[in-house]
């Protein structure tokens, strides 16, 4: 376990202020319209915050701060060492208004490094800024400047996916409760934070006669096409109170995959579902970036004269830097993947001189890859085209595998150590530990890659593996039948404890209830594991 001293959670009172307005929304089970009505209509009163706060890309000295008014209104944001706020610091914030769906998030710099941060929001009314809503109040950690002080932090991904939504019944999406009573340094939520693909029905009769009950919205009733749509979608997830508090008391690191936008989407696809009105892709994906952009905060989509991209390095302090990767945005079209030249591959060719360039510069001893998409294994898309990396062929790389390829020869020859791979989006655990002496290609050091997932989504069986790179599945948790309800299949998520004084970094695969599954130990300043 790393050496930080584990600080008390915060008073619950802190981190679940706002809650209230939803719960008795949720508690009925039925339609809600906290989350699609206009903000604009609501005229009378202070602003409000039913949706709660959250922080996101957190380092040793910033962070951003994010919050939804009900209304136009200007945002404060206040920090301090302290619940009591004394001594508190201000950041004046924008106005919040339709542009942005009356979302906001603004950034706090200057804050002393591996300290637990209290903040508050307050909400005022543009036109008198005397007139202000109730406080709604969070925590976080900034990343240490010492290298003892060790982190610990989850991951997990897929969220109210194939139909299974907020469930009153059984207490909504209870897996954000039990991770965020682990109290982590941050969460990396690695892509389909929403399934805006992916409407909810207010009630599924499962296979042994219960009944599944959702709550529903307007915009949760069919697949997401508009702006407003998109917006509905990421809305969605913070009527669960679960959801609000953990993203009161743990940062966030956000990256997409294909739900945020439509099942498998590639840039330039023409779509043939019948259930779209709109049908170039490129339109829906930029739809759905912008109200990403304005539901997660993020650094590369919020820092002036950003390039608004999603991939970036989170630096958590000298043990620690997190390659943020897209592995959507810059693909070519999914294809049977045989093809011997491939330049654009999975993560385009910028991407990948990026990635190359910021893991030759890091020196922190540990270097996750975060991934939206595994690596070998295999996803298919119908039946004849691959969603991911690998495409089921053992022989040596092609299509997309060319460019992983290149990237994990360029870890080896120029040495770079401590790298490890953190995916989720197939709905199930394990752990594939990657060889050469297993491998067609064989130019690469070992490595291990960790999948977890399902967070709030349906269940599926393992996927077959590819033997490119010689992977072995060391352990595995997955259901037998497809879209097992999280009432038949515990949701997963995963944890890294890196020992501050060892370096040592330990991960553990858990399963809802508390369950830790599968436990392997990583030991630094080498090449391969």
């Amino acid at each position: 376990m790393s050496h930080r001293p584990p600080s008390p959670s915060p008073d619950r009172r802190t981190v679940l202020r706002g809650s209230l307005a939803a719960s008795a929304a949720l508690s009925l089970g039925g339609a809600v319209s906290l989350g699609s009505a206009a903000p604009a209509l609501a005229l009378s009163g202070r602003p409000g915050a039913a949706w709660g706060v959250q922080t996101g890309d957190v380092t040793q000295s910033s962070g951003l701060v994010w919050v939804r008014s009900d209304r136009p209104a200007r945002m404060v944001v206040e920090t301090a060492a302290s619940e009591s706020f004394r001594g508190a610091r201000r950041w004046y914030g924008p106005l919040l208004g339709p542009d942005t769906d009356f979302t906001g998030t603004t950034p706090v710099c200057g804050l002393p490094a591996g300290e637990q941060i209290h903040y508050r929001v307050t909400l005022a009314d543009p036109d008198d800024p005397r007139r202000t809503g109730e406080p709604f109040l969070g925590t976080f950690r900034t990343a240490p400047a010492r290298r003892r002080a060790g982190v610990r932090f989850l991951w997990s991904g897929d969220v109210a996916g194939q139909g299974w939504g907020i469930n009153p019944d059984v207490g909504g999406m209870r897996a954000y409760e039990e991770m965020r009573r682990l109290d982590p340094d941050f969460f990396l939520c690695s892509g389909d934070t929403v399934y805006a693909d992916g409407p909810v029905q207010p009630s599924v009769t499962l296979p042994d006669g219960r009944i599944w009950r959702n709550v529903t919205t307007e915009e949760k009733s069919k697949v997401a096409e508009t702006l407003a749509e998109y917006r509905g979608n990421f809305r969605y997830n913070l009527l669960d109170h679960n959801v609000r508090a953990f993203n009161a008391q743990v940062p966030t690191i956000a990256q997409w995959d294909d739900h945020e936008v439509r099942n498998n989407w590639y840039p330039g696809q023409i779509l043939d579902d019948p259930r779209y009105t709109e049908k170039n892709v490129d339109v829906l994906a930029a739809r759905a970036l912008r109200a990403f952009r304005e539901y997660f905060p993020v650094s590369t989509l919020h820092a002036r004269g950003a390039e608004g991209r999603m991939h970036r390095v989170v630096r958590h302090g000298p043990l620690l830097d997190v390659f943020v990767l897209d592995m959507r945005s810059y693909r070519n079209a999914n294809s049977p993947g045989r093809q011997a030249d491939d330049t654009t591959g999975i993560l385009g060719a910028e991407q990948l001189a990026w990635l190359k360039r910021e893991l030759a510069r890091s020196r922190a001893v540990w270097k996750v890859l975060a991934a939206d998409m595994p690596l070998g294994l295999v996803v298919p898309d119908g039946s004849a085209n691959f969603e991911a990396v690998a495409q089921g062929d053992p022989g040596a790389p092609l299509g997309r595998e060319l460019q992983i390829a290149e990237l994990l020869r360029f870890i080896k020859h120029r040495r770079i150590t401590g790298t490890l791979w953190l995916t989720a989006d197939v709905h199930y655990t394990s752990a594939q530990h990657y060889a050469p002496e297993r491998a067609a290609f064989k130019d690469f050091a070992p490595f291990w890659e960790f999948v977890s997932g399902p967070l709030a989504a349906g269940g599926f069986p393992a996927n077959a593996l590819d033997s490119t790179f010689g992977p072995d599945r060391v352990f595995v948790r997955a259901p037998q039948r497809a879209n097992l309800s999280p009432m038949e299949s515990p949701q997963h998520f995963g944890e890294v404890d890196i020992d501050g004084d060892s370096g040592e970094l330990t991960v553990r695969l858990r399963a809802e209830g508390g369950t830790v599954l599968f436990t392997k130990a990583l030991q630094p300043g080498r090449v391969g594991q």
